[in-house]
């Protein structure tokens, strides 16, 4: 299996590739965030992208989502881990504390940016589990175990499953929306996870993201206000323990996917074959084309 690895704020590399190779990849969406990584890692074949850009040039709302997912499709990638920074919404969740979503609450406004289909293709993926259940347990039990032998992780919780707001920013919340979020009984926000949540679904590869916890957004009064400089030092943090935890994770992984997620598309297509172009079909045929 080909397991493709999304970095996010802080985690901008990761070393241990053996055989590295840049790759350039063209989509019919555009360019992604970046040239993937690709080469051995842990004995398996792994492709890095960093979801901003070389040194953090890309704002969540101007991340080709379609072109980075399409990116993977394109090298085979059949399984995406994504590590993200995000703010918590609880109490118990601290900042440099691990959730692994299951569910998500899209506050975003570019819907068309979160699909594949369209232009005389219309599919309805299934989307009441958004992350893929058994690549989330082997994470969380990975990590904890990474954790525990790292020295001060007696200090870190992974929580297994929780909800993740997704806003659009670059502005962190409002203190009103913060504790709205909270009283509807949302775990954490951040600003990327959403839409490639979606497009793997559609893609039919297995995601799930690490998400980090650097702050308690804005609602926590007797903390310090979320702001660039506070985030930064958690991410050092985080992006050194979410290393770990790769090195660790990816060998975990089953070869062979047992999932829903492989046949996500299998009964989401609406559109007559016949009323579809040839062009469409084979702008998405890494997508759709074992379906025609």
């Amino acid at each position: 299996m080909r397991i493709g690895i999304i970095g996010g704020s802080g985690l901008y590399d990761i070393d241990g590739f053996k055989e590295a190779e840049k790759q350039d990849i063209d989509t019919p969406f555009g360019a992604p965030s970046a040239e993937y990584t690709g080469g051995t890692f842990e004995g398996l074949e792994v492709y890095f992208l960093p979801r901003h850009g070389v040194g953090h040039r890309l704002l969540p709302s101007e991340i080709n989502h379609r072109a980075n997912i399409f990116g993977f499709k394109l090298l085979g990638v059949e399984c995406i881990l994504s590590v993200s920074a995000v703010g918590s919404l609880k109490e118990e969740l601290r900042p440099r504390d691990i959730l692994l979503p299951d569910q998500y609450f899209d506050r975003t406004k570019d819907s068309a940016g979160q699909t594949f289909f369209g232009e005389g293709l219309v599919a309805h993926i299934s989307f009441g589990e958004p992350t893929c259940g058994v690549l989330r347990k082997v994470a969380a039990e990975t990590a904890r175990e990474v954790i525990a032998d790292v020295e001060g992780g007696s200090d870190v919780q992974v929580v297994e499953g929780g909800t993740y707001v997704n806003m659009e920013g670059p502005a962190f919340s409002t203190k009103a929306e913060s504790n709205t979020y909270r009283r509807l009984g949302f775990d954490v926000i951040g600003m990327t996870g959403l839409p490639e949540a979606k497009l793997c679904r559609e893609a039919e590869v297995c995601y799930q993201s690490l998400a980090m916890v650097t702050d308690y957004d804005c609602w926590k009064e007797s903390e310090e206000e979320v702001n660039v400089e506070l985030v930064i030092g958690h991410l050092v943090a985080n992006s050194s323990l979410a290393r770990k935890i790769l090195r660790k994770l990816i060998p975990r992984i089953p070869a062979q996917r047992d999932c829903a997620c492989g046949r996500a598309l299998e009964n989401a297509i609406l559109t007559q074959k016949e009323g579809i172009s040839e062009k469409t079909v084979e702008r998405l045929e890494p997508i759709v084309g074992k379906y025609f």
